[in-house]
């Protein structure tokens, strides 16, 4: 016998409409219409044997009378109904007591159609309890994530299908202080746990240094204060040499799109380059490589020697008739040889423009990337299959095109892997909204990376690379990149602008979710998606280890009697330009 045995006079009322995936009830008995409440579960009766739809509590109404205006019945098709207490469902998935061998399997599919004047029932007491923990035994065909326990009913655990929360990429959401960072802390715990895990998390403000253990291995984009000191990879330190960058990203940092030579600048220096990258090459070791060669080939190069090609032929003298004349670009590239100069000795630019020798040989390539792109099985030391790299003393101007700059790596390195060698990847991009923005500027930094984010959201899958979208302003991503988004992890937004940004990426019968954003708790999120086989509102378990983004208590911390003060460390971390 199925676990939803109920009798007829349990029963909440009858289906008097239905309409695709949602269906109107009347209640005949006012005290069981006082009991039911908006999102909480209904099942009706199936009209095959042994099966129950299942719907969740849309809306409640309750008339005084029978008349209605013009206007209220085109608003509303309820309105011209004649009964007083109606209830709507929106229908989510079928519970059938037994497929094969198994019992009660819910299924995220409506295998039948409500009949007029069917039966529904309330799932309450020990029933909803049985329902519940039906949902967290299914296993499905992925691995299970334990996110943490549904309202709805605490003793269950919201299970989500790991294959289809980064197959089909996910998005996180919440307001500053919402619980949108300790959500992430718990999905990496959750992934940690797996001997093959592989991740990397774009942290921008360092605040999750505090996850710790073989699992997680921690990088940082080298600072100021790292230049010269020939730290690399083995000490935790993350150079983006120049020659990584592609004809895009080298043009926007030095070309000014503005001068009217641009056009001619950007020809020179993109000449300059290949000429210096094949310089580099051997004829007889790397002939494949030059017979397929461009620009945009990894291929290290002396900057020295391009800013001197540059350099000459902007004084360039060519014969003439009458003697030496000026030749084809004198003075014409002086603004793009400023601003090479600036760009090759700002010390905040050192990881790309002053790496150490170690970076500057082929093979450095195939290292970083298989630090960052093996799992953690096939790293030397079997350790951090968890990839947290921190940003937080990368420029902000240029933020946008180091971000973008690994994400290109790691897809392009996915895509020239043959698909048996290939071990999917997860890139969790928190503060999302600084590097992937809505409102990207032509020709600038923003275009790159959207550019690439845009083409990993829709052709990552094929690749085995998965996007994890983390933002506590939905509206300011774009809009591309979260369409492609099929799994939305919600927790407490308050803007208008964000929320209905959200509502626009939830199912339309379960639009009314979308309502829930502004009320939800702290720590508690809307989880709805391909990932989830119940769309509910689910409290979010506490990771290990808390990220360093906790809300400061103002007040509790204006009581203390001793005083707190590192103003003096902080001056000089500032004038150091960095922490480390």
């Amino acid at each position: 016998m199925g676990i939803l045995d109920f009798k007829d006079d349990e029963s909440l009322g009858k289906i008097i409409a239905v309409d695709t995936a949602t269906v109107t009830v009347r209640v005949d008995e006012l005290e069981r219409l006082k009991r039911i409440q908006v999102n909480r579960l209904t099942a009706i009766r199936s009209s095959k044997a042994g099966q129950h739809l299942i719907g969740i509590v849309s809306r409640i109404t309750r008339k005084a009378g029978n008349e209605t205006t013009i206007n209220e019945a085109e608003e509303d098709p309820e309105a011209t109904l004649p009964e007083n207490n109606l209830v709507r469902l929106a229908l989510i998935g079928t519970l059938v007591d037994k497929e094969g061998l198994k019992r009660n399997v819910f299924k995220r599919t409506l295998e039948t159609v409500p009949e007029i004047d069917a039966d529904c029932f309330s799932l309450e007491g020990q029933r909803l309890t049985d329902f519940m923990q039906v949902i967290s035994q299914v296993s499905g065909d992925g691995p299970q994530l334990d996110l943490g326990r549904y309202a709805l009913d605490e003793e269950a655990r919201a299970l989500l299908n790991g294959n289809r929360l980064f197959q089909r990429h996910a998005v996180v959401v919440g307001s500053t202080g919402s619980g949108k960072s300790y959500t992430t802390a718990r999905l990496l715990d959750q992934i940690a746990e797996l001997p093959q895990a592989n991740v990397i998390l774009f942290d921008i403000h360092g605040e999750y240094q505090t996850l710790d253990g073989d699992e997680f291995r921690h990088l940082r984009v080298a600072g100021p204060g790292d230049i010269g000191q020939d730290r690399g990879l083995t000490d935790g330190v993350l150079h983006l040499p120049f020659w990584l960058l592609g004809y895009e990203a080298l043009v926007s940092l030095f070309v000014d799109r503005s001068d009217q030579n641009a056009p001619n600048q950007a020809m020179l220096m993109t000449r300059c380059i290949t000429d210096a990258k094949r310089a580099m090459l051997n004829p007889e070791l790397h002939a494949d490589i030059l017979a397929n060669f461009t620009i945009d080939s990894p291929v290290p190069f002396n900057i020295d020697n391009v800013y001197a090609e540059l350099a000459r032929l902007n004084q360039e003298m060519v014969q003439g008739a009458r003697g030496d004349k000026q030749g084809p670009y004198f003075d014409k590239l002086s603004r793009l040889i400023a601003r090479f100069e600036a760009k090759r000795n700002d010390r905040r630019l050192g990881f790309i423009f002053q790496p150490p020798n170690s970076c500057m040989v082929m093979g450095w390539l195939s290292q970083v990337t298989d630090l960052l792109i093996g799992g953690r099985g096939s790293q030397i030391d079997g350790k951090g299959g968890i990839k947290i790299i921190n940003f937080s003393e990368v420029p902000s101007d240029i933020l946008p095109l180091m971000v973008s700059l690994i994400a290109r790596l790691i897809f392009t390195i996915s895509q020239w892997t043959l698909p048996e060698n290939r071990h999917p990847i997860a890139l969790f991009c928190d503060e999302a909204h600084l590097y992937i923005p809505e409102r990207a500027s032509s020709e600038s930094a923003d275009e790159i990376s959207v550019g690439i984010f845009e083409r990993i959201a829709k052709e990552g899958r094929k690749y085995g690379v998965g996007l994890v979208v983390i933002s506590q302003r939905p509206s300011e991503v774009n809009r591309t990149v979260l369409s492609q988004c099929n799994n939305v992890i919600a927790m407490r937004l308050t803007n208008g602008d964000d929320q209905s940004v959200i509502k626009r990426l939830l199912p339309d019968s379960l639009g009314g979710f979308g309502d829930l954003l502004p009320v939800l708790d702290i720590g508690e999120a809307l989880v709805v998606g391909d990932a989830s086989l119940l769309p509910t509102r689910v409290i979010v378990s506490a990771p290990r280890f808390k990220p360093n983004s906790a809300t400061v208590d103002f007040w509790d911390r204006w009581r203390d009697a001793e005083p707190v003060t590192g103003t003096e460390d902080a001056v000089l971390s500032w004038r150091r330009q960095s922490n480390h």
